[in-house]
C-alpha cells in the first residue's frame, strides 16, 4: 500500500529513484541477514586456546620477546594437504577461472610475501598492542622467543554477499633463545578465525587476520597469566 500511494504521488523519475531505493534496502538487509549468519557460524567453531605443557612462571618481569614463524609443517583444508599441494591447487583454480599464468605467478609472489611480511606484521602488531611484551623478530637481545608454528589453514573464501573467515591453527612454542630445544610453554591454539564483519576478499589478507586473532588471543592469556 505506501509503495502504491508513493506511486501516485511522485513522477515517473522520482517512481524509478524510489524503486531503485527499495532494492537496495532489500539488497542490504538479506546481505546483513547472511552475514550474521557466517558470524554466528563462526562463533560457533570459535578459537580454542590450551596450555598443554608449562607454564608463565618464566616471563614474570619480562619485557621483550624475539618471535620466529614456522611454516614448514603447515597442512591447508580438511585434506590436510602439503603446501606444494596447496599452490597447485590455488594455481588450478585461479586458471579454471579465466586468468592466465601471470595472476598465478602474482598469487604465488603474494603468498611468499604473506608469509614473510603480511602474516608476521599481523601478529606483531596485534601481539604488542595487547601485551605489554615488547615483541619483534630477529630480537636477538630477548632472552626467550615465541615461535608460531602453523599446522593448519583453511583459506575461508569470499563471494561478496557472503564470506566464509579463514581459519588458522598453530602450535605456539616459547623457548630460550639461546637454546631454541628448550621448551619452557606450549600451548595450542585452534582455529582461529580470520575476517572482519563485511568479509576480506583476498585469500593470503583473510588468513593474515587468522594471525592477528591468534596473537590477540595469546595476549589476553599472559595478561591474566603473568602477574
Amino acid at each position: 500500500m505506501r509503495i502504491e500511494r508513493e506511486l501516485r504521488k511522485h513522477s515517473s523519475i522520482k517512481i524509478i529513484l524510489y524503486i531503485c531505493l527499495v532494492t537496495i534496502r532489500v539488497f542490504k538487509m538479506k546481505k546483513l541477514v547472511l552475514l550474521l549468519f557466517v558470524t554466528m557460524t563462526t562463533l560457533a567453531s570459535a578459537q580454542k586456546m590450551k596450555v598443554t605443557s608449562g607454564d608463565f612462571k618464566f616471563l614474570k618481569g619480562e619485557k621483550e620477546l624475539n618471535l620466529v614463524m614456522d611454516y614448514s609443517n603447515v597442512k591447508f583444508y580438511k585434506e590436510n594437504m602439503d603446501e606444494t599441494a596447496y599452490i597447485q591447487k590455488r594455481e588450478k583454480d585461479i586458471l579454471d577461472s579465466d586468468k592466465d599464468k601471470t595472476e598465478v605467478e602474482k598469487w604465488k609472489k603474494d603468498w611468499e610475501y604473506s608469509k614473510s611480511t603480511t602474516f608476521v606484521d599481523k601478529f606483531l602488531a596485534s601481539m604488542n598492542k595487547n601485551s605489554s611484551l615488547n615483541t619483534a623478530e630477529n630480537n636477538t637481545t630477548a632472552k626467550y622467543t615465541l615461535i608460531v608454528e602453523t599446522v593448519w589453514i583453511y583459506p575461508g573464501w569470499y563471494a561478496g554477499v557472503m564470506a566464509q573467515p579463514s581459519k588458522v591453527s598453530t602450535v605456539l612454542k616459547f623457548v630460550e633463545t639461546a637454546n631454541p630445544n628448550i621448551v619452557l610453554l606450549e600451548i595450542t591454539s585452534n582455529k582461529a578465525p580470520g575476517d572482519n564483519f563485511v568479509g576480506v576478499a583476498n585469500n593470503n589478507d583473510r588468513i593474515a587476520e587468522g594471525y592477528a586473532k591468534t596473537a590477540k588471543s595469546l595476549a589476553k592469556m599472559l595478561r591474566k597469566k603473568v602477574k
